[in-house]
């Protein structure tokens, strides 16, 4: 690993070691601590000149401490000595007037990941970090492939972005383990049309390693393309119709159902799918799976952030609820075992939560299911949200494309799509379009009958 970039140059393991001796020196019965050193680059063009560039470098580091059943977490951007010892200080009297909590702890030992050598995952890419004329290279060339597409007026923004992460992660019970990750990103924002008539679409790209990146020229192109097929658009008149999520957009519609499937939600009794383990949740035949350990995408872990060990996990399976999303925290208070989902940043406690998923695959192409649906709506983007937790009712504002007997025939914006989640999950019909380079593997997804409120 390059020790010429700014993250290198701290010892992250033996900044945690401080952080969790200093606690045990502020009283603390327990503690467990995460230090960050990142470097962050991006540039922005607008009109052919440089418009923005940003760096940032730095370390964050957290400190969350439990005196007996009670828990505080402190966070800082300073590695002195004196700054340790104050957090650890200042954490201990936190958790001392915090109230009890009977579910926290840090994991037992036999329980601790014995694997923690994420290099066989590909999350860090060894090459030299890229010059900063080269990100703006990539954004030049981005923004000039889009105003290249006839009936482009303006590029809103064109970016070329980079980052480089060391994470470590120690615990009193013995855990101690870290790795580092890149990433590199190119975006793009076209906007079609002038006056009222402006629509903007986008296309963007982020990878683990540089060389696996789509070219900025493709990304620019695509981006005008579908700013240019949205010319035209208008509203539609109100009604029950099937809809297809563009591949773009479902992973949306996929989150909504781990959000009603997460630990916290669980035991809260907030979740429309609280009472709903052992029953049928997705069509026969669809399966939801959780891919911890898939090669350079970037969501991929060998351990959670409360030293776990992951592994592949059937939420769904066959369209039967098998498992909810659970941390140590939740597990507890549902009498389950954690799933090795916690996930956490420096300035609080974890938290359960998915990382790569991936959805059953249909047979048919998103273009067979546009056919298939007859007369419908294609949603390519969504506005704002309203959705209720507990019912699973859903709306939101969303445009694409209308198909009128399986043939799309003009874009459609200023509409409101609305439905039950429940209902919504039970009838999808996926494509067979999603993504391997994603973290979440969603194809297209049509569901039958929702309604449309337009005119």
């Amino acid at each position: 690993m390059p020790l010429d970039r700014m993250s290198d140059r701290h010892d992250l393991a033996r900044i945690t070691a401080a952080l969790l001796d200093a606690a045990r020196k502020a009283g603390a019965t327990d503690a467990d601590a995460l230090a960050v050193a990142g470097t962050s680059v991006a540039i922005d063009v607008r009109a052919g000149k440089l418009e923005q560039a940003e760096r940032s470098e730095g370390v964050d580091i957290g400190l969350r401490v439990m005196v007996g059943q009670r828990q505080a977490a402190v966070a800082a951007s300073d590695v002195r000595d004196i700054t340790i010892t104050r957090m650890a200080e200042r954490a201990v009297a936190m958790a001392r007037e915090a109230p009890e909590d009977r579910f926290l702890g840090l994991a037992h030992p036999d329980q601790l990941a014995t694997d923690t050598d994420m290099t066989a995952l590909e999350l860090y890419d060894p090459s030299n970090e890229p010059d900063p004329a080269q990100l703006e290279h990539d954004a030049r060339e981005a923004e000039a492939a889009a105003l290249a597409v006839a009936g482009v007026t303006q590029v809103q923004s064109a970016s070329g972005a980079y980052s480089h992460h060391r994470i470590h992660m120690a615990a009193t019970n013995g855990f101690d383990a870290g790795y580092a990750r890149t990433g590199r990103n190119i975006s793009c924002i076209a906007i079609s049309g002038t006056g009222t008539n402006m629509q903007r679409d986008w296309d963007a790209d982020g990878r683990v390693f540089q060389a696996d990146l789509r070219g900025a020229a493709d990304i620019g192109r695509i981006a005008g393309e579908r700013a240019i097929a949205l010319q035209g658009a208008r509203r539609i008149r109100s009604g029950s119709y099937p809809i297809l999520f563009d591949e773009r957009i479902s992973s949306s519609l996929i989150a909504n159902l781990m959000n009603a499937l997460n630990g916290l939600s669980i035991a809260r009794g907030s979740s429309f799918l609280r009472d709903a383990m052992g029953t049928q949740v997705l069509p026969t035949g669809l399966s939801l799976t959780e891919e911890p350990h898939r090669k350079r995408i970037g969501g991929s872990r060998l351990f959670d952030a409360e030293g776990l060990q992951t592994r592949t996990r059937a939420i769904i399976e066959d369209g039967v609820l098998q498992s909810w999303t659970l941390d140590l925290a939740s597990a507890r208070q549902l009498g389950l075992q954690s799933t090795a989902n916690a996930s956490r940043g420096t300035s609080g406690p974890p938290s359960p939560s998915a990382g790569n998923l991936r959805l059953t695959a249909g047979t048919a192409s998103r273009a067979d299911l546009i056919a298939q649906m007859g007369t419908g709506l294609l949603v390519t983007s969504f506005i704002g949200a309203t959705i209720n937790p507990n019912t699973g009712d859903y709306s939101r504002g969303a445009s694409g494309f209308w198909v009128e007997n399986g043939v799309v025939t003009h874009p459609v914006h200023e509409v409101t799509v609305a439905g039950n989640l429940r209902d919504m999950l039970l009838h999808l019909t996926p494509a067979n379009d999603g993504r391997e380079d994603l973290s979440r593997v969603i194809p297209s997804l049509l569901v039958e009958g929702m309604t449309i409120a337009g005119e």
